[in-house]
């Protein structure tokens, strides 16, 4: 029996193994849970025969191909210029490796094509890549390049996915491990409001504090597609990738497709392990001015106070509100630019309004900052309404079928991105507008899916702008909002520094977005807002104190006009804003975790390992007469001073009953051991429907 000549690549809880077939070839070994392989049997060897299989057994291929005696799926399927099919037959093999990476290339001597598969370490997790180089004398067309196929541990038994539709994001959808096949596909242009490309796949007992899970998401803002296939071999396998319109990706000799970057996470920690792995794949991929991220400034966005009601005198008035009560950045939200008193019209003329604003943006700019404040300011670059002189001027401009324009949405259509004279009209406009006064933050919004399509070159097209904007203006901070949060994704997250998470910041409605915001991304990227009461979403009314303690857990703002609130909600609201100061530093940039209560209770930690700040929620009334005591998994190992924050929700029956320890320890912090908090659990003050409590862990 032979020894298998293995490539490696570990993280601190994951291991990939992958053979070198000595045929030529790669084949997998072993994606999951960290291990040393040691001195293993060639795959080959251990692969018997069976009834109705090829004489010569195949293990299964790292860059698998139909036509060699593989029947699952395919990598990778192209066409001929005359539109035969290519079936490749690689009969050149490469690697190299090295401490954080594996690089596998493949060539077809006939066809003259070379393709590549890239897995990297990135931070604490695994990065796949997959490219074709087209090295021949005629133009070949890509019909699908998937990012990945990757091996799913057999014991796999769950699916976590996410769906959505505006205002209500982030949906989480648990189904089991399919028979056949399951699949996730993505067709409006953007993301969608299902979140990112991706999933979360548990095995057995597996929860948000233990077992064995991966998640995996791609890192791209378009069209996808995920798919896992049950396994003759009896694993799964799992492909994302992204979508290509038939004939757009057409290479001429020396050209070359890249697929975008699967950002891929294993963990024994469960739901949290994984979603730790891939925060910090996100926040080694952000790009902050300076090179760091700073605290995360307090917001204050016009667009739920004013709407399209735009003055400089009421925008100079909300802003010198926003300062009284410690706002750091204000948004200039939607209408402020030529021809904007509504949704129909002014999309593409990104030139102030000079009934709104005589004298251009430059006096409410120099007006927020000499406040202490940044300035901020919308814009939706990707669109236009064709009433507007942009549109007027260049129909030409917008996608459309066969030089038509297609339907409408929100009165407006989807700009060209493909074209570089759209592409260069939009970084004029915008780089004018950022030189004209000292804006430093721009929220970027985009409100419509794409009909038509304009494929992943659409996708390719936004991302250069934004990075020709990023390079011109790097100081300049941005962030990603599609009508609330349909374009939050692994891909745009290179150019942006803040997500929006929905239009919807019902404090009710916006804990479980928020939690699925959480499996992929880091709170400091989250947008959450104290929005009016009743909800402008939903018409629901909640205290002051809950909207802002869920508010409290992301990037933290303000979208109401605080001169409208009464003296003691005024108050309240600017006690919030130095609470979230206060804990930010903790809150932001370190570990976050989640978990479930009994009756209804959830519950999110952010902090450090040394030092945690704790939110305990409820949303519905519990029929318990009291709470059972919670338990906290992180907090095992060393004793803890915990102290009791805040408790919210307003006026009830149960408010004054928490009992006296309880009561104590919101001035003086009750010592507890680690193992008694993560087993035996936290004593819990009494919470009612809409409640929230905020405990401080602190290592003994």
């Amino acid at each position: 029996m032979s020894e298998a000549d293995l490539l490696e690549l570990h993280g601190d809880e994951w291991s990939l193994v992958i053979e070198r077939l000595p045929e030529g070839g790669f084949a997998w070994r072993h994606l999951g849970e960290r291990l040393e392989p040691g001195n293993l049997p060639a795959a080959r060897d251990l692969l018997g025969a069976t009834t109705f299989s090829i004489d010569e057994p195949q293990p299964v291929p790292v860059f698998p191909l139909h036509g060699s005696g593989w029947f699952g799926p395919s990598i990778l399927s192209l066409l001929a210029k005359d539109t035969r099919a290519l079936d490749l037959e690689f009969t050149s093999f490469e690697a190299t490796s090295s401490g954080d990476r594996i690089e596998l290339r493949f060539s077809d001597d006939r066809e003259k094509l070379s393709c590549s598969l890239r897995f990297s370490k990135l931070a604490s997790g695994l990065t796949v890549e997959t490219a074709i180089r087209n090295e021949g004398r005629e133009e070949v067309v890509v019909s699908s390049l998937a990012s990945a196929l990757l091996p799913v541990f057999a014991n796999a038994d769950r699916i976590i996915s996410w769906r959505g539709r505006h205002a209500a994001e982030f949906e989480e959808c648990v189904e089991n491990m399919p028979t056949h096949g399951w699949h996730r596909t993505t067709r409006e242009g953007l993301t969608g409001h299902g979140g990112p490309p991706a999933c979360q796949i548990l095995a057995g007992e597996c929860g948000w504090h233990s077992g064995l899970a991966l998640s995996a998401q791609l890192a791209w803002s378009g069209d996808s597609r995920l798919a896992i296939e049950k396994h003759d071999e009896g694993m799964w396998l799992l492909t994302a990738e992204a979508s290509i319109p038939n004939g757009e990706v057409r290479l001429e000799p020396g050209e070359s497709y890249h697929s975008p970057m699967m950002l891929v996470a294993i963990s024994g920690a469960g739901r949290n392990g994984v979603a730790a792995q891939q925060h910090s794949m996100v926040r080694a991929m952000a790009e902050y001015p300076a090179g760091e991220m700073r605290p995360r400034p307090v917001h204050l966005n016009s667009w739920e106070a004013c709407y399209f009601a735009h003055d400089e005198a009421r925008m100079k008035a909300l802003a010198s509100a926003a300062a009284a009560i410690g706002v750091e950045r204000f948004v200039l939200d939607d209408g402020w630019f030529k021809g904007r008193d509504n949704d129909r019209a002014g999309l593409g003329d990104w030139k102030p309004d000079p009934r709104k604003y005589p004298a251009g943006l430059a006096p409410i700019v120099e007006h927020v900052r000499s406040l202490g404040m940044e300035f901020g300011l919308w814009v939706e670059p990707e669109m236009v309404n064709p009433d507007s002189d942009l549109y007027r001027a260049h129909p030409d401009w917008a996608l459309a079928n066969r030089d038509t324009p297609g339907p409408t949405a929100r009165s407006q259509l989807v700009l060209d991105m493909r074209q570089s004279a759209v592409r260069d009209y939009l970084f004029e406009e915008l780089d004018s507008l950022l030189c004209s006064a000292p804006i430093s933050y721009l929220k970027w919004d985009h409100n419509r899916a794409h009909a038509p399509s304009g494929g992943s070159a659409q996708v390719r097209g936004t991302y250069a702008l934004l990075a020709r904007i990023r390079e011109a203006h790097p100081d300049v901070e941005i962030e990603s909002c599609a009508a609330g949060g349909g374009r939050i994704d692994a891909g745009i997250a290179r150019y942006v520094h803040r997500f929006w998470t929905s239009d919807n910041i019902d404090a009710i409605a916006r804990i479980p977005m928020q939690r699925g915001f959480l499996a992929f991304f880091p709170p400091e990227m989250m947008g959450a807002h104290v929005g009016a009461s009743p909800s402008h979403a939903t018409g629901r009314s909640q205290s002051l104190g809950f909207r802002a303690a869920v508010a409290c857990q992301g990037h933290f703002g303000i979208e109401l006009d605080p001169t409208e609130l009464d003296p003691s909600e005024r108050d309240d609201l600017d006690q919030w804003v130095k609470f979230y100061k206060r804990w930010r530093g903790l809150a932001h940039g370190g570990e976050t975790l989640l978990g479930e209560g009994p009756n209804g209770l959830t519950w999110q930690a952010q902090g450090n390992g040394r030092e945690y700040i704790v939110w305990i929620m409820r949303t519905e009334v519990s029929h318990q007469r009291r709470d059972a005591q919670l338990p906290l998994p992180f907090a095992a190992g060393q004793d803890w001073h915990v102290r009791l924050l805040d408790l919210v929700g307003g006026d009830h029956v149960l408010a004054a009953r928490s009992g006296k320890a309880i009561d104590a320890m919101r001035e003086t912090p009750l010592t507890f051991g680690g193992y008694w908090l993560a087993h035996a659990g936290l004593p819990l003050p009494a919470l009612n429907a809409e409640g929230a409590a905020i405990f401080h862990l602190e290592a003994a």
